[in-house]
């Protein structure tokens, strides 16, 4: 495994709050990062398959285009009821012409639960791939999961995407219900963090 050497990591999102939460996890290794929307990075048709395809395609574009390590994720949803579905596709189900209507996304999910009378617990997980690139195209990849159940209805405030319907294994609350650093400690994102922290910076 290829240890990360260096201060300078560009994480190629144009999300500014996964920007900040990723900052704040590799502050104490003394690396400053930028983001793809710094330097004025267009964002990568994901025209993956999987999560670690898309996580690819946007980290190694970030790499090739300026010259520094990138890191990328690509994260969603499997329902087991659905087959997997939505998966990488998790944020075009919420895809609207004015927008991500994610109530909507999770009201299909239900739906299509019901419509084929899936079992229950309607077991599901979160997963985040994290790829991290060097611009010689080396790259190392780190998956991470959380798994739960699809409750109905919506519960809680917190959170975004699909936290509203997704009870993490172990817990009576759903994601959304959590205060945000409980559940930033167990997450999917924490999982693929956490083994990236070993891999390539500890």
């Amino acid at each position: 495994m290829r240890r990360f050497s260096g201060d300078r990591l560009l994480i190629a999102t144009h999300n500014a709050g996964k920007l900040e939460e990723i900052a704040a996890l590799l502050a104490p290794f003394g690396i400053g990062v930028t983001s793809a929307a710094d330097h004025g990075l267009p964002e990568p048709a994901e025209t993956g398959t999987t999560f670690v395809g898309n996580a690819r395609i946007k980290a190694h574009a970030a790499a090739q285009a300026t010259g520094l390590p990138a890191l990328a994720d690509d994260s969603g949803i499997e329902v087991d009821g659905l087959d997997g579905a939505p998966g990488v596709w998790t944020a075009d189900w919420a895809e609207t012409p004015g927008g991500r209507d994610f109530a909507m996304a999770m009201t299909r999910t239900w739906r299509e639960l019901e419509e084929r009378n899936a079992p229950f617990p309607r077991t599901a997980r979160f997963r985040c791939t994290l790829v991290l690139a060097w611009p010689d195209g080396h790259d190392e990849v780190f998956d991470g999961r959380m798994e739960g159940q699809i409750v109905w209805p919506m519960r809680g405030g917190h959170g975004h995407g699909y936290d509203p319907i997704f009870q993490p294994q172990g817990f009576d609350l759903t994601f959304a219900e959590m205060p945000p650093e409980q559940k930033n400690r167990i997450s999917h994102r924490a999982d693929a963090f956490r083994k990236l922290i070993d891999g390539c910076f500890a």
